[in-house]
């Protein structure tokens, strides 16, 4: 997350190369005229939930919690589902699952100037590899925010950051209402396009879909439709003096908002709290078949 540096790490093509691990949704062909398959949908989390405030399905999210900046300088403390230790409260979570059908990773500040959120992570529960990826999401707005969906490596663990690589599908920072980056990190490798709406559009203003078409040697970001591809990146383009690590394995997924960092800079006083990206899915469809 970010376009630089940043600690802790953190389609269409032809061939279906989608590997998943653990508890997945059934799948559910996508049919053209012909009633040939185009996709297939492999996995999602639709953000269903029968009471105001739900945890997040355990089988497919867990969390990174606590404070020290993150290496990008953030200011929040990030509190996992069920976290009473100040500032985190437990009758007010940072991220939960409304009645609404939506994911609500909240954003606030106490008396006290501390910030919190959450950060949600599918380390360890689902992964996945190729195929085209995308969540529906409606991004926090002001000074400070920094909200992300991004991928980090399954080989973190072993290899470290950038070495595990990095796929950032969509961040935005508040002082650029109108812009999302999409980017790609690995060692020596640091690459990025950004997307913007017509001037004094905001894209806190609505939901958008944000996604990924991840084939072998070829990453594509959209906004919006799979058909609206405003970034590629390949080998021979992106990785010059750079190692390409984006064939080496699965990748988990993750959602947060950050407050404040070396990118965003803090909030301000023009900066309303509490601030909440909501998230209606998340899901991954296999490439398409002949």
């Amino acid at each position: 997350m970010g376009t630089a540096l940043r600690i802790g790490c953190n389609g269409i093509a032809a061939v279906a190369l989608i590997a998943m691990t653990s508890c997945g949704s059934s799948s559910t062909p996508a049919t053209g005229g012909s009633g040939v398959a185009k996709e297939t949908l492999v996995w999602s989390d639709e953000f269903t939930a029968t009471t105001a405030q739900s945890q997040p399905n355990p089988l497919n999210w867990t969390y990174d919690t606590g404070a020290g900046g993150w290496g990008n300088q953030e200011l929040e403390t990030y509190c996992g589902w069920g976290a009473t230790t100040a500032p985190c409260d437990a009758a007010n979570p940072s991220a939960y699952v409304g009645n609404d059908g939506y994911l609500h990773i909240v954003a606030r500040t106490d008396s006290k100037g501390n910030f919190t959120s959450a950060r949600l992570k599918t380390q360890g529960l689902q992964s996945f590899q190729y195929g085209r990826i995308e969540a529906r999401i409606q991004i926090p707005a002001g000074q400070g925010m920094w909200p992300a969906f991004w991928m980090l490596g399954n080989n973190i663990t072993s290899a470290g950051w950038p070495a595990c690589g990095e796929l950032d599908i969509m961040e935005n920072i508040g002082k650029e209402p109108g812009i999302v980056h999409g980017s790609i990190h690995g060692p020596n490798l640091n690459a990025g396009n950004p997307y913007s709406l017509p001037a004094t559009a905001s894209f806190s203003a609505a939901f958008h879909t944000y996604g990924m078409i991840w084939a072998p040697n070829k990453v594509q970001y959209y906004v919006d439709d799979p058909a609206n591809i405003y970034a590629t990146f390949t080998p021979p383009a992106t990785s010059a003096g750079g190692t390409w690590p984006f064939e080496q394995g699965k990748f988990f997924f993750i959602l947060n908002v950050a407050v404040g960092g070396s990118w965003p800079g803090p909030p301000d006083a023009t900066t309303a709290f509490p601030q909440q990206m909501l998230v209606d899915y998340v899901r991954v469809y296999s490439e398409p078949g002949p």
